[in-house]
Order: C-alpha cells, then structure tokens, then sequence
C-alpha cells in the first residue's frame, strides 16, 4: 500500500510518529512519510494511524 500526507492538513501532533516510526518522521513542524511502499504488520499498524488521525491529513492506497 502507499501512504502520502496532506500536508496543508498536518498539524504536526506526532500521534503517526509515535505509533509508527517505521512509516513517519517529523520534518521541523510537519511530519513526512519515509518511505512510499508499506506492507504486513507495519501496514496494520499504519492503517490504524491513519484512522485516529486527527487532522485526518493521512491518505490510505492499496
């Protein structure tokens, strides 16, 4: 699946960074995906961020 930000949505809450540091990491104020490709249990886990969001500014492509 990949995984983009909306970055004019991000409040920088670092909720994502917490939960999924394999996925996300904050970039001064804003938090940016490191890597475009994510499967298995990172995935779960990503998905699960995404959800509680609340900015919702985390977009889900399978």
């Amino acid at each position: 699946m990949r995984v983009t930000i909306d970055e004019d949505s991000c409040i920088g809450c670092g909720l994502c960074v917490e939960e999924c540091p394999e996925v996300f990491e904050m970039d001064d104020d804003k938090v940016r995906v490191k890597t475009g490709g994510v499967a298995g249990d990172v995935a779960d886990s990503c998905k699960g961020v995404a959800e509680n969001c609340p900015a919702e500014a985390i977009q889900i492509e399978n």
